[in-house]
């Protein structure tokens, strides 16, 4: 920030007070003393250089007049203006239309300039405009302004010091923050998600401008997304964009998104909405955030995807029909830890159709089985060395096919010895060797 010099004043304004207040017949003392006003002017050019350049207006100029007379309280009246004027600006920068969706209710210019002080800094917190800190430093400012400014009959006086604090406060929290979200138009967001499905350029588009809001108006669109993807009578085109602005802000999602996203999802099951539902797991499950969900819901999971898997590996064609399946299973179950209650039955789904059956295994499933087979827990190693001694299908393949014997040496050589339960080392090692 460019540094600010301010004219030697002190030597002119402290003789022409003293004549003034000499002509009137009033006590000099009715004015911020000599000392003060040279102590507040020596400090102004230091709390100044926070206000961005394009906000030193006449406004300010007057503030610097009433300090060098001793006017504290009239320097407090200005600045504290021009805070409210700036503070109105970002409002208006974030958009008044924007406004009147959020509150549900008309707000335009009109009602803008009719706001008070009070409400105006509160709106400035609702959309993030001023922080939290700078609320409540702002309103004590408002507070100080309307019983110590030349604005009302003043109840008391203020020094040198508090000025200067008054002057910092508005400077840093109200004018030198430059930083301004803009809000996203809701009805056209909206309107744009239920059009034709988003070109990347389109999708950017609408990702930059979500970026730039604030988190509160992030986190109730995030929930209009899922509400427009778990909607039976949204199209797929919909749907498809409604995840994919999502995707891109998934690794951002706050602890209060999440959990209204839960909220959601848990009552589309209070209310047996089975549609939404299962909508609301697909959601879940595309942004790879499925560890948020309940262990019994993620059991169901597992065990239909598993049951899904192990139908079309018994059915016509298997070797075409299996790679989405497997493909599905894999980004279940790499979205956190599966239950206990579901490991037998996913162990026993992958390792069956990565042994395959007597004519051969699906080449273009296989890297699927290969990856959730290296990831198996120790747990889950345990049930599948066990396997060739159990009553199943799979077990039945490796007693009586040799290449279905020969495939299960190979899939259990994909598992990190290190992982090997002590007690399995044994079997571990017979079928490696």
């Amino acid at each position: 920030m460019k540094d600010v010099t301010l004219p030697a004043v002190i030597e002119q304004t402290t003789p022409a007070l003293t004549a003034l207040t000499n002509a009137l017949g009033i006590p000099r003392e009715v004015l911020a003393s000599d000392e003060e006003i040279e102590t507040a002017w020596g400090n102004l050019p230091r709390v100044i250089r926070k206000i961005p350049p394009h906000l030193r207006t006449e406004g300010l100029a007057r503030m610097c007049v009433a300090v060098a007379s001793g006017l504290f309280d009239s320097g407090i009246n200005y600045i504290w203006n021009l805070s409210v004027i700036e503070l109105r600006d970002k409002v208006r920068r974030f958009g008044l239309n924007v406004v009147s969706q959020i509150r549900g209710k008309q707000f335009d210019e009109a009602t803008l300039i009719d706001l008070k002080d009070a409400e105006l800094l509160n709106l400035c917190l609702e959309l993030n405009l001023i922080t939290e800190d700078g609320y409540f430093f702002l309103d004590q400012c408002r507070d100080i302004r309307n019983n110590f400014s030349a604005a009302h009959p003043a109840v008391g006086t203020i020094d040198d010091n508090e000025f200067i604090s008054f002057v910092n406060r508005c400077a840093k929290f109200a004018l030198g923050h430059e930083y301004n979200p803009v809000g996203v138009d809701i009805q056209a967001f909206i309107q744009a998600i239920k059009g034709q499905k988003f070109s990347k350029s389109q999708r950017d588009t609408w990702v930059d401008r979500l970026s730039q809001t604030h988190e509160a108006q992030r986190e109730m669109l995030f929930g209009t997304l899922h509400g427009i993807y778990t909607d039976p009578g949204s199209s797929e085109e919909s749907r498809l964009n409604s995840l994919s602005i999502s995707s891109q802000f998934v690794d951002h999602f706050t602890p209060k998104t999440k959990s209204d996203l839960i909220d959601r999802h848990s009552e589309y099951l209070a209310k047996g909405d089975d549609k939404r539902h299962k909508a609301s797991q697909l959601f879940f499950q595309k942004l790879g955030l499925l560890e948020l969900l309940s262990e019994s819901e993620r059991h169901a999971l597992v065990s239909h995807a598993c049951k899904q898997l192990f139908s079309v590996h018994q059915g016509f064609d298997n070797f075409y029909n299996e790679p989405p399946f497997a493909e599905r299973l894999l980004q279940i179950v790499s979205q956190g830890a599966i239950p206990d209650t579901a490991k037998n039955e996913f162990v026993t789904s992958v390792v069956t159709c990565a042994v395959g059956n007597p004519y051969g295994v699906s080449r273009a499933a296989y890297p699927n089985y290969s990856r959730m087979i290296k990831g198996f827990t120790p747990k889950e190693i345990t049930i599948m060395l066990e396997l060739p001694r159990s009553n199943s299908i799979v077990a039945q393949r490796i007693k009586s096919y040799s290449r279905c014997k020969k495939a299960f040496k190979e899939i259990v050589r994909l598992i990190d010895p290190d992982s090997v339960p002590t007690k399995y080392k044994k079997i571990y090692d017979k079928l490696t060797s």
